[in-house]
Order: C-alpha cells, then sequence, then structure tokens
C-alpha cells in the first residue's frame, strides 16, 4: 500500500509586524515534524531576509503577495482579492487545515477546516491607543472580522487577554477559543557580555508600541537609549525621534546580537497582544521594563517592571533605578530568562498540532510525538 502522503498546511502571514516571525518560527518546528507548509505573505512583498528566514526549510514554501491587511486603509479590494488568491492556492496545494493569521478570510468557503489565530485587532488596539471606541468608519472592519471569527472552525490567541477582546468587540464566544502562545528559540537569543545601554524593539510610528516615550525621557538618562524597528509608516509617513539612536530594521541575527549586549529592555506599551520581541529579550539576558498592560502581566508576572504607558516620570525612575543597581537588574534578567522557557518552540509546537488535531484527526499522531519531545 502505498505511503500516506505528508499533512499540509496552508498559512497565511503579513510581512508588516511581529506575525511573520511567528509563522517563521511555526513553519519551522511543522517542518521538523515533516509537515509541509505552504506560507501565504502578504501587507508588502517579502524582503530579502525574511525570505532567507524560510529557506532552509525542506517542507516550506513561501507564496508572496503585496495585497493589502484588512487594517490599511482602503483595502477591501485587496483583502478580497487574497480571499479568492487563497482559495486557489488551498485547492493547488490540496491542504488538509488552513491556518489563518487574520480575520477576514475565515469567512471564506475553504473545503478544509480553518484556524483563525488573533494576534491583534484594530478595535481593541483603537482603544488602547486612544482611550476610546473606533470611529464609525471602522464599522466595516468590526462587521468583517466579525464575520471571520463566526466562519472559523476554531479560534486562539496569544495570552487571554487578546482572547477577552474579541468577547468585547466582537462578541466572540470565548468558550470557542484557545490560548496559544507564542515561542522564540534559545538558541537564536542567547546572553552576551552586557553594554551599558537600554534597547527597545518595534514599530517607532505605531502608537500602541509608546517608544515615543523613550525618546521623551532619554536625554534624562545616564545611558544611551537605542532603537531597532522601522520608522516609515507601510503606507507612507515616517516618524521623527529626537533623542534615541535609531537603528533602523535589522535582520533576526543583526538584532540577536545587539540584544545580548543590551543591559535592559524597555517596551512601554499601550497596546501588546503577547510580545515577541519581549520574549526575544528576556531570553538573550535583558531585564525587562515594560508596560504595566493585563497582556504583558499575564506573559511575565513578577518577572518585569512595570510602568504605566503615560507615566514618563516612571519610566524614566525605573530605567534609572535598574541603571544603578546591577545586583537588581541581574535578578530581573534572571527571573526574565528563567520564565522565557516557559515559551518553547517545542511546546508551542506541541499546542497547535493539538489544536490542529481537534480538526483533523490525523495531526494527534503528530501532537503527541511533539508533546513527548515538548
Amino acid at each position: 500500500m502505498a505511503a500516506e502522503r505528508p499533512l499540509r498546511v496552508l498559512m497565511t502571514a503579513d510581512t508588516v509586524g511581529g506575525v511573520w516571525t511567528y509563522a517563521v518560527e511555526l513553519a519551522r518546528a511543522l517542518d521538523a515534524r515533516g509537515i509541509e507548509v505552504a506560507v501565504a505573505s502578504m501587507g508588502a512583498p517579502p524582503t530579502a531576509h525574511q525570505r532567507q528566514a524560510l529557506c532552509d526549510f525542506s517542507r516550506v514554501k513561501l507564496f508572496p503577495s503585496a495585497y493589502k491587511l484588512e487594517w490599511m486603509q482602503d483595502c477591501w479590494q485587496d483583502v478580497d482579492a487574497a480571499g479568492a488568491w487563497l482559495l486557489r492556492l488551498e485547492r493547488e496545494f490540496d491542504a488538509d487545515l488552513v491556518h489563518l493569521n487574520q480575520f477576514d478570510f475565515g469567512a471564506l468557503p475553504f473545503r478544509a477546516p480553518t484556524l483563525v489565530v488573533a494576534h491583534s485587532c484594530v478595535l481593541s488596539w483603537w482603544r488602547a491607543v486612544h482611550g476610546s471606541a473606533a470611529p464609525p468608519e471602522w464599522n466595516p472592519y468590526r462587521t468583517r472580522v466579525t464575520q471571520g471569527l463566526a466562519g472559523a472552525a476554531l479560534v486562539a490567541a496569544p495570552t487571554r487577554a487578546m482572547l477577552a477582546t474579541l468577547a468585547e468587540n466582537y462578541g466572540f464566544d470565548g468558550a470557542r477559543g484557545l490560548v496559544l502562545p507564542n515561542a522564540a528559540d534559545a538558541e537564536r537569543f542567547t546572553p552576551a557580555s552586557k553594554q551599558p545601554f537600554v534597547l527597545a524593539a518595534g514599530r517607532f510610528w505605531d502608537a500602541a508600541k509608546n517608544l515615543a516615550a523613550l525618546d521623551q525621557v532619554a536625554p534624562q538618562l545616564p545611558w544611551p537609549v537605542k532603537v531597532a524597528g522601522a520608522w516609515q509608516h507601510p503606507e507612507g509617513g515616517a516618524t521623527v525621534a529626537q533623542h534615541v539612536q535609531c537603528l533602523g530594521e535589522l535582520p533576526r541575527a543583526q538584532l540577536a546580537h545587539v540584544l545580548a549586549q543590551a543591559a535592559i529592555y524597555a517596551l512601554p506599551a499601550r497596546y501588546e497582544p503577547f510580545g515577541l520581541s519581549v520574549l526575544e529579550a528576556a531570553l538573550s539576558g535583558c531585564a525587562l521594563v515594560l508596560g504595566d498592560i493585563p497582556s504583558l502581566r499575564e506573559t511575565w508576572g513578577d518577572a518585569a517592571v512595570y510602568v504605566r504607558p503615560d507615566d514618563h516620570a516612571g519610566l524614566q525612575a525605573a530605567l534609572l533605578r535598574l541603571i544603578q543597581q546591577p545586583s537588581e537588574r541581574a535578578r530581573l534578567a534572571a527571573a526574565a530568562h528563567t520564565r522565557a522557557g516557559r515559551f518553547t518552540p517545542a511546546r508551542q509546537c506541541a499546542a497547535y498540532l493539538q489544536a490542529y488535531a481537534r480538526l483533523v484527526p490525523r495531526f494527534a499522531a503528530s501532537a503527541t510525538e511533539e508533546a513527548a519531545c515538548a
């Protein structure tokens, strides 16, 4: 009898934010389990280093596009075209399961079961950043996200806090949702001899990251503050910083090198549903200073210092205290490094395979093997 063909997953990803890093990490783990993965990217054409991140996987194939994402202006024609493209890809790839990292596509008539993973959303972002409900122009987005969640066979989010926002904003029944935390590979992020600087990583133009707060306090700190990430908004325009050192977007290996040297990692975020960059910093031996928001407290517990996003004086004081107290800095770094051990690729893959198995029983064998490894 002919051998059963490998399981196949069609996975969407966007090239603009942390979802790309998440998708690469999960695809790597699935590839190691003998599962074939088609990564359908959108948002912008993948950069050279993004393409490079997938090129060593024997069972992962990239299908790039530049379709707009569902949170971008005047996006719906592109989103509909992307949906038609995904339906064709599903047929051509003969996917056993469709893993969607965007909401809208959950409403599409895929033949295979669908998992929608909620990494962030505009309505929860808006409330966190502006302190009020999103204006009426976002009603079409609200409708389409609601439909996508309702159409998915299964819905997940990286934290309980993010999952709760789906109930608040879209009436999603949280009992249908799973918490599937993100992961990072400790072998790629290891501590080195620490240098006297504060590091942050993220899109400077995204008010949710609140990196402008670091720009405000940087002149009052004895150490330099460095920021790695995009300054140019994907739809045009750039944010200008006055006092932090701008490193720009760095390839993963280069970012890992900078993280390894940073003594303190600061992300005074207003909104961060998980925070992959924080996990990478913790694995790199950085002491953490984070925004005091539910998702970050859920993930990091007592292994970080928390500051209210609008409290610039508190942010300055927290950074100064760690700069001046190396023993406390070392204690926090060790606590964060230990806690980061919960979020391994093996555990992430095991959790996802168990979720996949709820929809496609053939994944159960891989889930059992991966759980034993984790």
